[in-house]
């Protein structure tokens, strides 16, 4: 350890850097670090000397980091977590922190999981803030690395499936938090809610068909496959939303998680109908990494979700519009 380096390091200056890693973009910095531009900039020019890097070049919508500045990042990452637990205190006082907790959510969970928790979290904890993006096949390495807090998506719960579809990683521990089904979402004059409704009718309709985690393929498709079966999928988009909207005005049908099908039914004028082809069922997981485990505040906020989660579990899942808040 070179004591008389360690002197000439400016702590304020390595929080600079991890916050410009994290905005790529002064303006944003300076704004989160309550300083001037000007003062970033100085910051910068500081942290160029003494990294011997210009760290960061102009791009066309902020700043792109250098290759030596994404190799700081984890390291830095690493480094004020642990300066953060020394000074903080050995427990986490939600009234008194203005943390920001980063979390990695599949789309389906926003109406149907983050009701279930924010409200008492802000309540408890007035000033923290979420910061939240979509999941997806970078969220197990953002959470190794510290840049995510929380993931939140869904899971198959036999193993077996889990191998097919999304196995975690070492290292990153997950939770239930709640089951549910796959149903199928169609408009509500289709042609195939006229006569009978099995898996011979369901498979020969064309469906629309949401990428999660980069991948095209459900646990569905593997087990249709199983029988030499396949669907027509008409049409690939990235996000439940879409998927769904697409079904208001064509006769494409989107098979999607129950909740979902059931909260985006009732604002789009849709019918719901069960999966005519049995498949076990899945549940929204909790995923964090391990590395986080003795944060009092993650501690804190992760008991909150679960405990919250569960309970909304427990009270049997009912569409969302009709289900007063838990």
């Amino acid at each position: 350890m070179d004591l008389d380096q360690l002197q000439r390091t400016d702590l304020n200056l390595l929080v600079c850097l991890h916050v410009l890693l994290e905005e790529c973009n002064v303006t944003g910095a300076a704004k989160r670090l309550h300083l001037s531009q000007s003062a970033v900039s100085k910051n910068l020019a500081r942290l160029r000397s003494q990294f011997n890097d210009p760290l960061f070049t102009r791009a066309a919508h902020g700043l792109k980091p250098t290759v030596r500045a994404q190799a700081l990042q984890a390291k830095l990452r690493a480094l004020l977590n642990d300066v953060a637990a020394m000074t903080e205190p050995d427990h986490f006082q939600p009234h008194l922190s203005d943390r920001c907790f980063r979390f990695a959510l599949v789309e389906s969970a926003y109406p149907l999981l983050l009701p279930q928790f924010i409200g008492d979290m802000l309540e408890a904890a007035p000033a923290i803030t979420l910061n939240t993006a979509a999941w997806d096949q970078t969220t197990f390495d953002g959470l190794a690395r510290g840049n995510i807090d929380f993931g939140i998506t869904g899971k198959d719960l036999n193993p077996a499936d889990a191998m097919l579809t999304m196995m975690p990683p070492k290292g990153v521990r997950y939770q239930e938090l709640c089951q549910d089904h796959q149903c199928v979402l169609m408009r509500a004059d289709h042609p195939a809610l006229k006569g009978p409704w099995d898996e011979a009718r369901y498979l020969g309709l064309r469906h629309v068909q949401v990428k999660c985690d980069g991948n095209d393929r459900w646990l569905l498709d593997y087990k249709l496959a199983e029988r030499n079966i396949e669907r027509d999928i008409a049409m690939y988009v990235p996000d439940f939303n879409s998927a769904a909207s697409l079904c208001t005005y064509t006769d494409l049908v989107f098979t999607s998680p129950s909740q979902f099908a059931h909260y985006i039914a009732a604002s789009l004028n849709l019918v719901v109908r069960p999966l005519p082809t049995p498949i076990p069922p899945m549940a929204y997981t909790l995923f964090w990494h391990q590395n986080q485990e003795n944060d009092p505040g993650h501690q804190w906020l992760k008991a909150l979700i679960i405990s919250r989660c569960q309970q909304f579990s427990s009270a049997k899942l009912q569409p969302i519009a009709n289900r007063a808040r838990v």
